[in-house]
C-alpha cells in the first residue's frame, strides 16, 4: 500500500476557511496527512519555574483539535493528533510517508521558527517546505514596508496602513483524495516517540462561554453581529467583568480557528446594515494593534522575550518569589488586582483593561520582573498569543513599543473609575491581605505557586 503524501502541520491556524496555505496544498492533488502535535514542553517547568499551558488553556486546544477532526472527517480525512516532541513526530511522518512537500503555517514565534528551520536543516534536501503568512488582517506584501521597517510605535503603524483595504476571506478548500492512516499513530506511539491524545466532542456551542472550535467561534461571531453590541463598543470596551462589553473574540484568534479577515468581513457587513461609527471602527483598530504585534514578534524575534527588550534598556525591577505568588493567587494589598488574578485562575480570561491594570501592578507596585508576569499569562490565557501576549508586556514594562517609556497605572484611580461600587472585587473576592512579604521557602521559590 503505498502512503506516499504530503503533509500539512497545523500550528495556530486550525481552521479551513481562508486558509490559503491550506488551498495550495490542496491545489497540488497529492494525498494530505493532517498532523497536529502537543508539544510535551508545554507540560513541563520553564525557566519561570512555571507550566506552558494550564488545564483550562488545554481544554481550549483540544476542544478547538476535536472540532477541526470533525470537519475534516466530514470530508473524508483524517487528523493526527499527538503528543511529543515536534520535531521527532514530524521527523518519523516525513521518513514513513516519504513526504515530498511539507505545508506549515508561518509562525511569528521565536521557538516556532527555531523548530521549523532545525526540522529543514535535518530533512532530507529533496523534500519542498511551503509556509505562509495567513493569521493577521493584512499581508506583509501589502504594507508600505518591509517588516524590517517596521515603525517603532503602533501608532506610526496604524496612519502607515490604514488606507489599505483587507482582503476577503477565501472559500475553503476542495481537498484531495483521503490518505490511509492506518498504522501511522500505532508506530509512533510503538516507538516511543508520541503518545495518542484523546479528543471527546466538542461541547455545543453556547452563549457567553468560551468553547473550542469553528461551531463555537461561528455562533459567538453570529451573536455578537446580530446584536447591537458593535455599535457601543468603544464606550464598553473598559467594562471589568461582563461579557457583553467587549468581541471576546481573541481566544479563536489566537488558535486560527477564525481569522482576522472574516472579522473584518462581519464589521463591514454590519456597518452596510446598520451604519458605520467610532466602535465599529475601534473593532478594526483592535485588529490592527494585533496585526502590530504579530509583525512587531516577527521584526524582533529573539528580544520579544529578553529583561531589557527591543532596545536592551532593562528596568529597575528583580524578582521576589513571595510577592510574585501573592499576585499569581490574589493575596496582595490591592483588591482589584486580587479580584482581577482570582479571575484569571478560575475562568482563564481578563478583561483588556484588567490586564493593563496588574501588570503595571507587577511591574511597578511589586517591582517584579516583566518577564514572569508574561510568563504567567501565558500559562494562564486561554486567549494566548506570543506575540500580543509578550509585545503588550513589554509596552507595560517600558521596554518595547511604547515612546512614553512604560505605563503605571494607579490602581486606587482605576477602581474608582472603574469599579466604585466594589462589584467585581465582590464577586471575584479580591480582598486586600494585611500579612504579606517577601518570606520564601528552603529553595527560595514560592510554595503554592503551580
Amino acid at each position: 500500500m503505498n502512503n506516499s503524501c504530503d503533509i500539512y502541520w497545523f500550528g495556530s491556524d486550525l481552521r479551513l476557511d481562508d486558509n490559503r496555505l491550506l488551498n495550495r496544498a490542496a491545489q497540488a492533488g497529492r494525498p494530505l496527512l493532517f498532523v497536529y502535535v502537543v508539544d510535551r514542553a508545554l507540560k513541563a517547568s520553564n525557566r519561570y519555574q512555571l507550566r506552558g499551558i494550564s488545564g483550562a488553556r488545554q481544554q481550549f486546544l483540544l476542544e478547538s483539535l476535536a472540532c477541526l477532526r470533525q470537519q475534516l472527517a466530514a470530508l473524508g480525512q483524517t487528523l493526527l493528533v499527538v503528543e511529543g516532541n515536534p520535531l521527532e513526530v514530524l521527523g518519523a511522518l516525513i521518513k514513513r510517508h516519504s513526504a515530498t512537500t511539507v505545508y506549515r503555517g508561518e509562525q511569528v514565534g521565536w521557538d516556532e521558527w527555531a523548530q521549523w528551520r532545525k526540522l529543514v536543516a535535518d530533512s532530507p534536501a529533496s523534500i519542498s517546505w511551503q509556509s505562509h503568512w495567513q493569521h493577521t488582517l493584512l499581508q506583509p506584501n501589502q504594507l508600505p514596508f518591509g517588516v524590517e521597517q517596521l515603525p517603532s510605535s503602533f501608532s506610526k503603524f496604524r496612519r502607515a496602513v490604514e488606507p489599505l483595504s483587507e482582503l476577503p476571506p477565501e472559500p475553503a478548500a476542495t481537498l484531495p483524495m483521503t490518505l490511509d492512516l492506518r498504522g501511522a499513530e500505532r508506530a509512533l506511539v510503538k516507538a516511543g516517540i508520541a503518545s495518542d491524545v484523546s479528543l471527546a466532542p466538542p461541547p455545543a456551542p453556547s452563549a457567553e462561554s468560551f468553547i473550542g472550535g469553528k461551531a463555537a467561534a461561528l455562533h459567538h461571531l453570529q451573536c455578537y453581529f446580530g446584536s447591537a453590541q458593535p455599535a457601543s463598543y468603544k464606550t464598553t470596551r473598559n467594562a471589568l467583568s461582563d461579557w457583553s462589553s467587549s468581541t471576546k473574540f481573541s481566544p479563536w484568534l489566537a488558535l486560527g480557528v477564525i481569522s482576522p479577515r472574516q472579522v473584518a468581513a462581519q464589521v463591514r457587513q454590519y456597518e452596510a446594515q446598520h451604519g458605520a461609527n467610532e466602535s465599529t471602527y475601534w473593532i478594526l483598530f483592535e485588529l490592527l494593534w494585533r496585526d502590530y504585534f504579530q509583525f512587531y514578534s516577527y521584526r524582533y524575534g529573539k528580544k520579544l522575550f529578553t529583561f531589557g527588550g527591543i532596545e536592551q534598556r532593562s528596568p529597575l525591577t528583580s524578582f521576589y518569589p513571595q510577592r510574585f505568588a501573592a499576585w499569581c493567587h490574589g493575596r496582595t494589598a490591592y483588591p482589584l488586582v486580587n479580584a482581577a488574578m482570582n479571575e484569571l485562575r478560575a475562568t482563564g480570561y481578563i478583561s483588556n483593561r484588567v490586564r493593563q491594570i496588574v501588570a503595571s501592578c507587577l511591574v511597578n507596585e511589586l517591582q517584579l520582573d516583566w518577564r514572569y508576569g508574561a510568563a504567567y499569562f501565558e500559562q494562564q490565557l486561554l486567549d494566548y498569543d506570543v506575540a500580543s501576549n509578550w509585545g503588550n508586556w513589554q509596552y507595560i514594562a517600558g521596554v518595547g513599543a511604547d515612546p512614553r517609556g512604560g505605563r503605571h497605572f494607579s490602581i486606587e484611580k482605576q477602581t474608582a473609575l472603574y469599579d466604585p461600587s466594589g462589584e467585581y472585587i465582590a464577586q471575584w473576592q479580591g480582598e486586600a491581605q494585611r500579612s504579606w512579604g517577601d518570606a520564601v521557602d528552603l529553595v527560595d521559590w514560592p510554595r503554592e505557586l503551580h
